[in-house]
């Protein structure tokens, strides 16, 4: 296996009024994408199979975490277990990394 190296402030990008998304990152069950939401844009709610953990790069926006409001901002990590509903709505031009196992 060989090292990678990735500057991601070089891959965020933004599209008017909705999504940029790029697998960065993919071994086993394991994935990392790039998401890049522009502000105003919405992700209704929803859940994944498998355990979630996404960081906040660049950006602000609000994430509902089953009963909690998370607000979302640079460095902020938020983590949750598999079936776990959540929604997201990008209050600014927002950029994070969801990291799925």
């Amino acid at each position: 296996m060989t090292g990678k190296h990735l500057e991601l402030p070089k891959h965020i990008r933004f599209s008017k009024g909705g999504i940029v998304s790029k697998i960065i990152w993919k071994g086993g069950r394991a994935e990392v994408t790039l998401f890049c939401l522009s502000k105003g844009t919405t992700m209704s709610e929803h859940a994944s199979s498998r355990e979630a953990h996404i960081l906040i790069l660049k950006g602000k926006g609000i994430f509902n975490l089953g009963p909690k409001v998370v607000a979302m901002k640079p460095g902020v990590m938020i983590s949750m277990p598999p079936k776990m509903k959540h929604a997201l709505k990008a209050t600014g031009n927002l950029a994070f990394m969801l990291m799925l196992a």
